[in-house]
């Protein structure tokens, strides 16, 4: 039995919720308010049987104990398995990663930290950098800041850390794997920073991963960051996110700027939910970091061209990331249904032209509360954005500011407002708002989204024939976590799986270690990194999914497996929503029959569908 197994069995999740609200028994379930949003009526469900709980209001999620209490503390999978084991009395222990991964990752993490230490020690006492400090206050940046980020400054001598680090034990080729050494065509080396105020980068545990380096007399490059190491990687970092990490959560919102100043400022005047994309558009692997901890975000970006570009670049990014999924909502009477919604809320901070954010709080702390309080939202941004200048008598300029706001009108879940910005955007274009509509069913279709998770969900998505010998290595249904941890296992022992998922989702897997291990395997490009990023209470878990043995197949075989995989996770997800549904609703609602259930069958009946198609296909080709 595995340590999360152990903690699961050791637990009654009615037990534990009941220590957070008052429940009350509902049938074989029980209900409550739900404590993740504000709502009279309860909506939020558990369940015994299945040792899982489910919101039908607002939130519309669910999972298992794991979940809740990840959810309701704001902490992250690790820590909740560490405080559930305290609780049930199971001692955790962890094994060292295999093959020196964790000890490369931390001979790294000390050379990083060693460089840290020297360049700030060089800021703050030598005398040869005080035009550095001075310029740090005529920013406005005070000596208390200075100290809570490392800043440092790494002095003209071209093998200054070299040399230093040399004299404690560390080899040069060491240091160029760090990124911290440059080793030049004649084999010499020298500092790769020098004559430069350094800014540490930490991730999200508080590890300093790479350097920003910022140039004293605007030569270009004006910024230099570390290389790609073992520990940095610049699209999935985020500047001061270790720093703004429980703000995040404890405000349920991130704030997204440019620059390292932009933080350290914010941060200096209390608003320290701000982070920053380091200078560069917005990416999928660091809207993965925020998404553990807010699916709330708010881009306040420089008001300039480059700007809005970067702007639109990162709301495109945002979208594509961001978690859709299909979430039953419970009426008034009782009624479930069921929606597709996207598990955010975007805005977009417009700022004073010429102004960056740290200009703005340093002048006004004020005025930038306001901003981040009043930011529209992403469609509203959207509008201004499209239209600014534009000359709506031309017919395609209609056209094209129409093909840049319906996707995201498409996408909002609440039928008044949706109906609010289509009669918005038909009288800005003079269009009928019926062909409106017909354009937006158009791209609903072209952008259908899985429930929550990675990939697109395809309504048309074709019928799998499975050949014998993958369909002989698929676990057998009803096994707890046997089908859940199969993928995983074939995903992990095949990373060119990665580009046939688009269909698979996290909320399909049943557990939270494995939902978890899904999104790590995802974000992270190759298994020692994985070994290295993920929480120690998983790699235990992660290497016997590593171990699994599998009969010999070729490559068209384990792409056929995965399928098969994918359509009974789907399968299964959509028969434990109607039976959650079913227990849920009232004598009233039970009356009014399948109508209420009407999209989950539709979604059965598609499978179904699928199902005989891959049968018919493996018939035929006999």
């Amino acid at each position: 039995m595995s340590l999360i197994e152990e903690v699961k069995q050791r637990l009654d999740i009615v037990e534990v919720i009941s220590e957070y609200l008052p429940l009350q028994k509902a049938g074989r379930s029980f209900k409550a308010l739900c404590p993740f949003h504000s709502e009279k009526t309860p909506s939020f469900f558990v369940f015994p049987e299945q040792q899982s709980w489910r919101c039908f209001g607002a939130c519309a999620t669910g999972g298992d104990v794991f979940s809740f209490v990840m959810k309701k503390e704001g902490i992250g999978f690790g820590e909740a398995l560490r405080l559930l084991a305290h609780r049930s009395g199971v001692s955790i222990t962890t094994e060292v990663v295999s093959d020196g991964a964790k000890s490369k990752a931390h001979h790294l993490e000390t050379m990083n930290r060693l460089a840290t230490e020297y360049y700030h020690d060089n800021l703050l006492h030598s005398t040869e950098t005080e035009f550095a400090r001075e310029y740090l206050l005529s920013r406005g940046i005070s000596y208390e800041s200075i100290v809570n980020f490392s800043l440092g400054y790494s002095s003209r001598g071209k093998d200054l850390l070299l040399d230093h680090l040399h004299r404690l034990g560390y080899e040069p080729d060491e240091l160029v794997s760090a990124g911290l050494v440059i080793k030049k065509e004649t084999g010499k080396y020298r500092d790769r920073f020098w004559g430069r105020l350094m800014f540490p980068i930490r991730d999200v545990k508080g590890r300093v991963v790479g350097f920003g380096a910022r140039t004293m007399d605007d030569s270009p490059p004006k910024y230099l960051n570390s290389p790609q190491t073992h520990l940095f990687d610049k699209s999935s970092t985020l500047y001061g996110i270790n720093y703004a990490r429980d703000s995040i959560r404890r405000n349920d919102l991130a704030v997204i700027v440019e620059g390292y100043m932009d933080v350290i400022m914010a941060h200096q005047n209390s608003f320290d939910n701000v982070v920053a994309s380091m200078g560069t558009s917005l990416t999928e692997k660091q809207i993965g970091v925020l998404k553990g901890i807010s699916r709330n975000i708010t881009l306040a970006l420089d008001a300039d061209a480059a700007g809005e570009m970067a702007t639109l670049r990162g709301i495109e990014t945002a979208y594509q990331s961001l978690d859709y999924k299909v979430t039953p909502v419970l009426s008034s009477q009782g009624i479930v249904r069921y929606e597709n919604s996207l598990d955010a809320e975007i805005r977009i901070i417009s700022l004073p032209q010429g102004k960056d954010p740290d200009e703005v709080i340093k002048q006004d702390p004020q005025e930038w509360k306001l901003l981040v309080e009043s930011a529209p939202t992403v469609i509203d941004y959207t509008f201004s954005m499209v239209t600014a200048g534009q000359d709506l008598a031309k017919l395609e300029t209609r056209s094209s500011v129409v093909n840049k706001v319906i996707p995201l009108i498409a996408e909002i879940k609440d039928k008044v407002r949706r109906s609010y910005y289509l009669q918005k955007l038909a009288r800005l274009v003079n269009v009928d708002e019926r062909s409106l509509v017909e354009i937006m069913r158009q791209a609903q279709t072209l952008r259908k989204r899985s429930p929550s998770g990675v990939g697109k969900l395809s309504a048309n998505h074709p019928g799998v024939s499975i050949t014998k010998k993958a369909q002989e290595t698929l676990p057998v249904m009803g096994i707890s976590n046997s089908l859940d941890r199969y993928c995983l296992s074939l995903l992990l022992r095949n990373p060119v799986l990665k580009n046939h998922i688009d269909t698979l989702s996290p909320e399909y897997f049943e557990g939270s270690e494995n939902r978890e291990l899904f999104r790590a395997w995802y974000e992270y490009d190759d298994i020692e990194e994985l070994r290295v990023k993920i929480d120690d209470v998983l790699r235990d878990y992660l290497e016997l999914l590593i171990r699994s043995e599998f009969p010999p197949m070729n490559e068209e075989e384990r792409k056929e497996a995965l399928d098969s995989c994918i359509i009974r996770l789907k399968e299964r997800q959509l028969r434990g929503l109607l039976k959650v549904s079913e227990e849920t609703l009232t004598a009233e609602a039970q009356s009014a029959g399948a109508s209420t259930q009407v999209e989950l069958n539709k979604q059965l009946r598609e499978i179904f569908h699928h199902k005989a198609a891959g049968k018919n296909a493996e018939r035929d080709n006999f």
